[in-house]
């Protein structure tokens, strides 16, 4: 007689894979349309004030009379607060010293950044780690107000346009980042180029810098929203008004309710608003960082992550 051998229950669940975290899960239908609901909160949350300061340098002196301020539903359209800025006064000059600037001083700092940052990516470079350890004490220890004021000064940069440029040219931060996607890069590729009789500075036009147009393209970013973006400079080294820059009129006109050199006659006439003249102006500010950003915003994700993660 053969025996029948019986197998033993298994324990429920014994063998049961364990429960999903719950951010795992499939979000159900009041999940997504909440998540719908936040973002459409953001978004507006940053589009409204947008949209008033646009509107408003959009309206008549009569409509922002009748607002009492702010204009948030238009009641037609005028240029005039941009053609009057635009007229040769004061800010268009700002505009043009704005211009010049961020495009001299991108070109300068991205040129000693990438420079420094492949240099520092070679290991076996002369003095690479002394000189990244002097880089890095840079991001902790500064020299104060007082001692750039006087280097500036001493070297004869006030009253110069140098002055809005070389102070804050270089970013260690930047450099790093270049640092560590350049390091990022095949050492095989480069030492093949060597082989073939390619020197440092082929192998950085040729090759590297090709590879590294993403991270190029974000770091040549916040260089160019920073020296847009830049009054402090201009406030401390700069003390004829030709010369400032868009922000620094920015601010004369709107913290210090200075009008702009030109425009006191017509928004004292009631030619012109005052509002609509410094909304104008913020627009202006904000109108090149908003047509460049979307140019290179595909490359912020590989660009900035990419650089971090093989650092």
């Amino acid at each position: 007689m053969s025996a029948v051998t019986e197998e033993r229950p298994k324990a429920p669940g014994r063998w049961a894979a364990p429960p999903r975290p719950v951010w795992e899960e499939a979000p159900s239908q009041a999940g997504l349309a909440g998540k719908g609901i936040v973002l459409a909160g953001a978004c507006l949350a940053v589009l409204f004030p947008l949209w008033i300061v646009i509107v408003t340098s959009l309206s008549s002196k009569q409509t922002i009379t009748e607002a009492g301020g702010l204009v948030v539903v238009p009641k037609g359209i005028t240029f005039i607060a941009y053609q009057e800025l635009l007229s040769g006064g004061q800010v268009t000059r700002a505009s043009i010293v704005s211009l010049c600037v961020t495009l001299v001083g991108t070109l300068f700092s991205m040129t000693v950044s990438v420079l420094a940052a492949y240099g520092l990516s070679r290991i076996g470079s002369v003095g690479h780690r002394w000189m990244l350890m002097a880089l890095l004490a840079t991001m902790f220890f500064g020299a104060g107000l007082i001692p750039t004021y006087l280097l500036v000064q001493s070297l004869g940069l006030t009253d110069t346009y140098l002055a809005l440029i070389l102070p804050s040219a270089i970013s260690v931060f930047n450099i790093l980042v270049l640092r560590a996607f350049f390091m990022g890069i095949s050492q095989e590729l480069i030492d093949s180029a060597r082989i073939d009789g390619a020197g440092d500075w082929w192998i950085l036009w040729k090759i590297v810098i090709p590879l590294s147009r993403a991270v190029i393209a974000v770091i040549t970013l916040f260089y160019a929203v920073g020296y847009w973006s830049a009054w402090f400079n201009a406030s401390i080294y700069l003390s004829d008004q030709d010369m400032m820059p868009l922000q620094n009129v920015m601010i004369q006109l709107v913290q210090k309710q200075e009008p702009p050199v030109g425009l006191g006659q017509a928004i004292k006439t009631g030619q012109l608003s005052g509002l609509a003249v410094q909304m104008a102006v913020m627009v202006m500010a904000l109108l090149p960082v908003a047509i460049l950003s979307p140019f290179v915003q595909r490359h912020f994700k590989k660009g900035m992550l990419t650089g971090a993660v093989k650092g």
